[in-house]
């Protein structure tokens, strides 16, 4: 996370929201009416908002389809080192889970769903069950606790990406993808290495949007993720080639790195 000298609570709380994997979400249950929680894999639409595949069959989402208030709990277990978990970087979302539905003639539902199984591929074997749908949480506060002095209330505005022009890129998100999977790997890895302060490992892309790339690497069985922020928001594939190519030269011209 953030170096003593560079904290920004908004910087924090969106790089743990674009990298969460799993969160805590919280209902209001059907019969006492009382807080519901549990455990559920989360990924974020290109705005950066919060979703969900949720099952019908679940307790949660029969909560929310009566009630659709809610609240997701998201924590960095790797902010803290020895018996302290309290010592973490976390962040608490409130707001309402709704169903993600297309509108305006944007695929929302689809774009949803394949940025949540690109997070997400084990859930390929029953994405497409009819009793899973996605769901977002539209998001009315955050509060973030970063360690000791370090609590704020964040607006939920300033936690979500302007994607108001941004069609051609979200658009392009696929072939990106499996462009720089495909053809930049090494240049992916050096990304997360030399930029991000990331282990070694087979790093590679699995989502762009306007602010930034998220980063995925499987290491001893589990994942890690990063967020590469761009210098300057893009919103279409050209100005992402250049400021991808700015960053490589940047790499390219270090000490660090002369390999890619």
């Amino acid at each position: 996370m953030s170096t003593e000298a560079a904290f920004s609570p908004v910087a924090t709380a969106k790089t743990l929201l674009r990298t969460a994997r799993t969160a805590a979400l919280a209902t209001l249950d059907t019969g006492t009416g009382g807080p519901f929680a549990s455990l559920v894999t989360v990924a974020t639409a290109p705005e950066g908002s919060p979703v969900m595949l949720l099952s019908t069959l679940a307790a949660h989402t029969r909560n929310l389809l009566q009630d659709p208030r809610a609240s997701i709990l998201i924590d960095d277990r790797s902010t803290f080192s020895g018996n302290d978990a309290l010592a973490g970087v976390r962040l608490t979302l409130t707001g309402r889970l709704v169903k993600v539905a297309d509108s305006d003639g944007v695929d929302a539902e689809a774009i949803a769903r394949r940025r949540f199984l690109a997070r997400h591929p084990e859930a390929e074997g029953y994405a497409t069950f009819r009793d899973f749908a996605m769901y977002r949480l539209d998001c009315a506060n955050a509060h973030l606790v970063a360690g000791f002095g370090r609590i704020n209330d964040i607006a939920a505005a300033e936690l979500l990406t302007d994607c108001s022009r941004a069609a051609a890129l979200i658009e392009a998100e696929p072939e990106i993808v499996e462009h720089m999977n495909n053809d930049h790997s090494d240049t992916t890895r050096a990304y997360a290495m030399h930029l991000l302060a990331q282990p070694d490992g087979a790093w590679s892309v699995i989502g762009c949007d306007p602010d930034g790339l998220d980063l995925a690497a499987e290491m001893g069985g589990k994942w890690r993720d990063a967020r590469l922020y761009f210098p300057r928001s893009v919103t279409a594939a050209g100005p992402l080639r250049a400021i991808l190519k700015e960053l490589a030269e940047q790499l390219r011209n270090s000490e660090v790195v002369k390999s890619i």
